[in-house]
């Protein structure tokens, strides 16, 4: 009896169902289903969030632990971001999306409180991997707007909107029944409301005093156990912030005006001092001029010298325009710290966590809307600490985004050695001061690169491995074009309004280590890595693209020509070259507008490159630079596709005019076609290519490069044309033929060598298909026009199908062929159709910069619903076929090292010969809507899957996963899914993120064993996972933020202070708040809510149970080392006792039975 497979039912039914494939197809599937064992499985696949890096969005509050050394902020979209040391951080997210308006450590403790706007706290449990929430507290009846948690208390001070202040129990995380009411704490006499509480803090000396603010100006000195207030402190303006000196005995309040007003806690009748620090003494003594308000102020006092006074804000009213500043005042010299970025908040870092010893401070840690300074209070000048967090990720707004997993392990290296050279100097010499936190354990050790386009052009590698983020190089691409020195000198980027070097997409090749980037302005540059520098001319390629419909509309293709004049066959390219030749590097530096003097824009690029050599740093150096020109007053169309292969030598680019196809090696361009003229393999064309010259030249040495009529008839059915420079001349045109209606003609020729005397001339063969006659390409003139002018769907299509993807490879070019594989470029369009294009690349590395190449059109393969996204070939067992590349060599180097280097250039070897009947590789394609599998070279169907109908795919991958491959899709519903290959079975569909901005689209990409990240805001990149290997190795992966550290002893009070009381008087707070003295608090001033942390922290207490025991077992000896001390101190406190009482005994004898008058 035959067995019976379910799952070959099942795949029978899912291609039945969601393909239109014939009978014989569905066998050809089910064979190679056979054929081709696929591993990959639902179960190997679970999608969660991994780390989260960059800058906090939108920074709303801070906080520092001084003793865990570690650092917390937070944002207005209820985000927390915590930080240790580098390479440790850690994300957590409040549910209600409320901003967080103040934090407090509970220090040492591994806890913080978040107050949000929504008047709410939170207990976060610190002590896990991933923080969660313990307990939740919602008032209802009262808005919070400052809290207070003094050290080591476990009562927190919250004040209100109405004046009032309640009080927390932070481990039960329940209301105390002792309230501060604001009638009660202010004069009776007083007849207006005080306003919100903007402070709370008690005495450093004495717990029992507490120190209220209110908005209005009013401060109050509150005894908590008699609970009445001490003293009143009025001042006429508002109060934005007080802080203590650490004896207790003075406070200085911020004002809205200002200025500092300096107290005495005993003379509450007048201010001791009043201090304007940025504003202007009248001579006459009247009051200072008012400034703007001192948004907080900080005092801290020292042992050796004068205190510090951080204050932020508080500039006069006369600096307009001038950049928020810190001052620091230190004794009698003050210095005004200006920064990029409005303040946000300002924490000064002191040596001791106890607040009525000498502080100490050493550093301020200033947060901004867009940076985090750390400043240096123990150097003169104040510099700043190196910032080791990957927070310049938004230094400009990130454009495009890509990711490299599994990476070659020198690459890294490489990019730091160049990098480094990059850091800037003058920062301060000491150690980064937030240093807590260890790093994961995890054993994911693989090298990942991301890599960052820019707005302002700059292109930035980082390392992203171990779950970190370090920036390793960074590249500026603007440097290629000249600056514009003013307004009036605004360069031609009628394109874009603004950033007109931003970076539109990138291709990386990392084996090759080949860069290329296309920008908006038009413009693709090829780089190349060099370990030397170099100083060099920039070479120029200029290509002229344009679209067939505008020429069905508008024949008109130059400024001075008329489409009704025909042109003689015989015409010589002197008579036929534009104008616009030598106003090339005027007009494209100065002319913004569509039409100049002399005509329409024609034949300028939309930037002005550099005249002047340019000095290239080692790292990435510029190879070649392709501008697209205007065409007839229009601009050109941004790049959409790009695609670079090293061992080919060969860029290609696209956009909605058509493809162009450019040989780096030889600076020359290959192709340049319209989307249309791709479509039929009838169809012949010959292209001639430009060659580079080294200086411009006058436009008489250009030389025809074929003569007579039929080379001339043949040119004018090309309807795009490019011109080649390093200050090359343009390219000549010819005016239409009205024979050919809607077609522009055009003039092909050579370019020649400045300084050589002998011309040398660079030819491309281009076939559709290859021919080498002349009979054959006059034949098929009139097929190449394609008839546009009968045909409303050719036109139609034309106007919508643009080219959007390029995949490089080595396969059989067409059904019927020899066996063997030959270079080949699959081409994407808009409209899903996905054509082929091959190669002939010539035969020897030392021909390759001295033959033509030969370029012919396949036809069209596939059709596919949606734009094409991604391609890809795999083998007969399933494994993926990545495109050729050489291995990398410096440019720069010898030529001994560099042909040594040239030797080793590989290619893959080519497949086993094709039998007849036998398909040996699969075509994978994906479209915005569904996936295809072809067998090749038959070009048969053999797989089909609909990926989404309601939806869009956003972008997909073919990626490697547990040993094999699959396709990740990101759809734009917030659906992550794979398909397995080649099969297209549906392995995991997630909800994860709906398609909330553009950002999120631009940025989405997928990698390598399970990797995938986007731009979550514009400062942040999250990082993700759909690998269940790794989601089960995470809570080993993330680093700690939490570390058993002793908490330092308190200051020693010393002996008169001890005997006479001068000391710190403390405080038995739970007689005066605990239930049993002030009673329950009112049930619906405030809602408790358990949070779901402790059952987390179960989870991370279980998952790192082999550190936690390490840890464990670590802190049991120490401390078993320390009772052993506290042992010994402890009998030698005994045997001093027993000394002291038997010498008190007998000096007891001794006087017991003598008189006074005796002694």
């Amino acid at each position: 009896m035959k067995k019976f497979n379910i799952r070959k039912v099942l795949d029978g039914l899912t291609a039945a169902s969601s393909s239109s494939s014939s009978p014989a197809a569905q066998v050809g599937a089910a064979k190679e289903n056979d054929a081709v064992p696929e591993t990959l499985q639902s179960e190997h696949f679970q999608l969660c969030k991994t780390v989260r890096h960059g800058f906090p969005y939108q920074p709303s509050s801070m906080a520092f632990d001084p003793v865990q050394k570690i650092l917390a902020v937070g944002t207005q979209n209820g985000a927390l971001r915590l930080f240790g040391r580098a390479g440790v951080e850690c994300f957590c997210q409040h549910e209600s999306g409320a901003a967080v308006i103040q934090l407090q450590f509970l220090i040492n403790e591994g806890a913080l409180v978040s107050a949000l706007a929504d008047d709410s706290i939170h207990l976060w449990n610190l002590r896990q991997k991933i923080p969660a929430i313990l307990h939740s507290l919602k008032f209802n009846r009262e808005r919070i707007t400052y809290c207070h948690l003094p050290f080591q208390s476990k009562w927190l001070y919250i004040g209100t909107e109405r004046g009032n202040i309640h009080i927390v129990n932070v481990e039960s995380f329940t209301l105390s029944g002792y309230v501060i009411m604001w009638n009660k704490a202010i004069e009776l006499s007083t007849k207006t409301h005080p306003g919100p509480v903007v402070h709370i803090s008690d005495n450093p000396m004495d717990e029992g005093k507490l120190l209220i603010g209110f908005e209005c100006g009013v401060v109050v000195l509150w005894d908590l156990k008699s609970k009445k207030a001490d003293y009143r402190y009025n001042y006429d303006e508002a109060i934005h912030s007080v802080a203590w000196h650490h004896e207790g005995k003075q406070f200085v309040c911020s004002h809205s005006d200002g200025t500092l007003t300096m107290w005495n806690i005993r003379t509450p009748a007048k201010p001791a001092q009043i201090i304007t620090p940025h504003g202007k003494q009248p001579k006459d003594g009247k009051k200072p001029e008012p400034c703007k308000p001192i948004l907080k102020v900080e005092y801290k006092s020292t042992r050796a010298g004068d205190s510090f006074m951080v204050l932020s804000g508080g500039l006069s009213y006369d600096t307009v325009g001038r950049r928020a500043c810190l001052t620091v005042m230190h004794g009698k010299s003050t210095a005004v710290l200006e920064m990029d970025f409005p303040i946000v908040d300002f924490l000064t870092l002191c040596e001791t966590p106890y607040p009525n010893d000498f502080q100490e401070p050493y550093a301020v840690v200033v947060l901004l809307e867009r940076d985090l300074v750390v400043i240096d209070l123990g150097q003169i000048g104040y510099p700043i600490f190196e910032n080791p967090y990957p927070l310049s990720i938004h230094e400009s707004p990130v454009t495009c985004c890509e990711y490299f997993a599994d990476c070659p392990a020198e690459l890294i290296p490489a990019l730091y050695s160049v990098g480094s050279r990059q850091k800037r100097q003058g920062y301060s010499k000491k150690d980064w001061p937030v240093s807590g936190g260890n790093w994961g354990q995890g054993t994911q050790s693989y090298p990942e690169i991301i890599i960052t386009g820019h707005a302002d052009g700059s292109v930035k590698f980082w390392d992203a491995s171990a779950l970190m983020l370090q920036v390793l190089y960074k590249l500026k691409t603007a440097k290629v074009f000249e600056r514009a020195r003013g307004k009036e000198e605004k360069a031609n980027t009628d394109i874009v309004d603004e950033d007109p070097f931003a970076i539109q997409t990138l291709c990386w090749c990392p084996e090759s280590r080949m860069l290329c980037v296309a920008g908006v302005s038009a413009h693709v540059i090829v780089y190349r890595f060099s370990k030397q520098e170099t100083t060099a001319e920039v070479q120029l390629l200029e290509v002229r693209m344009q679209c067939d419909l505008s020429d069905v509309e508008s024949p008109d293709t130059a400024g001075d020509q008329t489409p009704t004049r025909h042109s003689p066959v015989n015409e010589s390219p002197q008579e036929a070259e534009p104008p616009a030749v030598a106003s090339t590097q005027s007009a494209a530096g100065g002319n913004n507008s569509n039409s100049s003097a002399d005509g329409p824009r024609d034949n300028i690029p939309c930037l002005q490159v550099r005249s002047s050599p340019l000095k290239q740093s080692p790292g990435y150096q510029v190879e070649l630079l392709v501008q697209l020109v205007w065409v007839s007053g229009e601009p050109p169309q941004q790049i959409t596709s790009l695609a670079i292969n090293s061992s080919y030598g060969l860029v290609v680019f696209g956009n909605s005019n058509g493809l162009a196809v450019v040989d780096y090696l030889q600076k020359t361009l290959l192709l340049n076609l319209g989307t249309s003229q791709l479509y039929s393999p009838s169809e012949p064309s010959q292209r001639q290519p430009c060659s580079p010259r080294k200086t411009r030249q006058p436009s008489g040495v250009l030389c025809d490069s074929t003569d007579g009529p039929s080379a001339a008839e043949e040119r004018c059915k090309s309807p795009n044309s490019a011109r080649m420079s390093r200050k090359i001349s343009s390219c000549n045109e010819q005016k239409p033929n009205p024979e050919l209606h809607s077609i522009p003609s055009r003039k092909r020729f050579y370019y020649t060598h400045s300084g050589t005397s002998t011309t040398t001339r660079k030819s491309v063969r281009l076939a559709f298909p290859p021919a080498n006659s002349d009979h054959n390409m006059n034949s098929k003139d009139n097929s190449f026009s394609r008839s546009r002018s009968s045909s409303v769907t050719s036109i139609d299509r034309e106007s919508r199908d643009a080219v959007c993807a390029f995949c490089f490879c080595e396969t059989f070019p067409r059904k019927s062929t020899d066996g063997t594989t030959s270079p080949c470029m699959l081409v994407g369009t808009t409209q899903g159709s996905v054509i082929l294009v091959a190669l002939s690349l010539p035969h020897g590395d030392d021909q390759r910069l001295l033959q033509p190449i030969g370029i012919s059109s396949c036809g069209t393969v596939a059709r596919l619903k949606g734009g094409i996204l991604t391609m890809a070939l795999l083998d007969a067992s399933g494994s993926l076929l990545s495109a050729s590349h050489e291995p990398w060599y410096d440019p720069n180097s010898s030529d001994e090292e560099k042909e040594k280097e040239k030797s080793r250039w590989r290619r893959p070897a080519s497949p086993p010969s094709w039998q007849e009947g036998q398909d040996s590789q699969f075509a994978v394609l994906c479209s915005e809507k569904q996936a295809k599998v072809l067998a090749m070279p038959s070009q048969t169907r053999v797989y089909k899957h609909n990926i989404t109908e309601s939806s869009f795919v956003l972008r997909a991958d073919v990626v490697c996963m547990a040993g094999t491959n699959c396709i990740a899709c990101f759809c734009a519903n917030g659906h992550i899914m794979t398909l397995s290959l080649p099969s297209l079975r549906p392995l995991v569909d997630v909800n994860y993120l709906p398609l909330t901005d553009m950002r999120i689209a631009r940025t989405f990409c997928f990698s390598n064993l399970g990797q995938a990240l986007y731009l979550t805001s514009p400062t942040e990149v999250q990082r993700i996972t759909y690998s269940q290997e790794t989601c089960d190795n995470l809570q080993e992966m993330l680093s700690e933020l939490f570390t058993p550290v002793e908490t330092p002893e308190a200051p020693n009070r010393g002996f008169f202070k001890g005997l006479f009381g001068g000391g710190a008087q403390s405080l038995d707070r739970e007689d005066l708040f605990g239930e049993t003295a002030s009673g329950k608090a009112s049930r619906s001033l405030a809602q408790h809510i358990p949070g779901p942390g402790n059952m987390e922290g179960m989870k991370g207490a279980a998952s790192g149970v082999v550190g936690d025991l390490a840890r464990a077992r670590i802190a049991l000896d120490e401390r078993g080392q320390k009772l052993g001390e506290l042992e010994e101190r402890t009998a030698a406190m005994m045997a001093s006792a027993d000394s002291f009482s038997k010498h008190a005994h007998d000096m007891m004898l001794k006087y017991k039975d003598k008189k006074w008058y005796q002694l």
